[in-house]
């Protein structure tokens, strides 16, 4: 494991190095938005969902990225969406979908979807990002490799952003502009990983996996999949699937 990253709280210059929240599910697209941002010059806060996901092992993942990659503070906010149900993250009635290879993905939106849930972590980011005096919000989408849910396109994004400057008392009084970075928006898995190791992201401690055996990768759905895609087409192994658990 690496050693943790002692974050410089301040620019070149000397002045405060600007806040952003970031949110950290523990996997491979959010561990690697976290880094972009450390890199990019921002003062880090990380933000996790205990939500009432199968696969919860995903924060311990977030915890050791965000100690790894120097986040200034790491929150896990508790919310419990299976009252809701819906989906097979959060509703053990709907089994995680399991394939042979990438070529199996169906276009369907699936039912890994979980109702909403973008748009319940960005309003949590939101609040954050107005109590810390922050400007800016970093969130780990692609319009590329993902799984086609809806709430990960930029059309949806915008449509935060804008409804997000009408929702809080610092927009409506002039002291914040809210931005909402996507910088994996354009990026294949591929891209986004070969990003990462250019930042020095340890992808051996995050975890992506819906259904998790023993805290271990299935290898199988739709995220498994995704990603071993990924680091094959770099001509590398997933070096989660070799990694130590606990």
């Amino acid at each position: 494991m690496n050693s943790p990253r002692t974050l410089d709280t301040t620019t070149g210059d000397g002045a405060a190095k600007p806040k952003a929240v970031i949110l950290l599910s523990g996997g491979l697209d959010s561990a690697t938005v976290l880094a972009i941002a450390v890199a990019e010059g921002y003062e880090p806060y990380a933000l996790s969902f205990r939500y009432g996901q199968r696969h919860s092992v995903e924060l311990e993942a977030a915890r050791a990225v965000a100690e790894s990659l120097g986040a200034r503070r790491h929150v896990i906010a508790d919310i419990d969406l299976r009252t809701f149900g819906g989906s097979a993250l959060t509703d053990d009635t709907i089994g995680v979908p399991h394939h042979d290879s990438t070529e199996d993905l169906s276009e369907e939106i699936p039912v890994t979807y979980v109702p909403a849930r973008n748009t319940i972590f960005l309003s949590f980011a939101l609040a954050w990002a107005e109590t810390l005096g922050a400007q800016d919000v970093f969130l780990g989408v692609s319009a590329v490799d993902y799984s086609g849910y809806p709430d990960c396109r930029p059309e949806y994004i915008e449509a935060f952003e804008r409804m997000a400057n009408l929702a809080t008392k610092a927009g409506v009084e002039g002291r914040q502009r809210l931005r909402i970075h996507t910088p994996l928006i354009d990026l294949s898995k591929a891209q986004t990983i070969a990003r990462g190791l250019e930042l020095g992201v340890d992808y051996s401690l995050s975890h992506s996996c819906y259904d998790p055996v023993d805290g271990r990768p299935c290898g199988t759905c739709d995220s498994c999949l995704l990603r071993n895609r990924g680091f094959a087409e770099l001509g590398m192994t997933d070096p989660s699937l070799t990694a130590k658990v606990g």
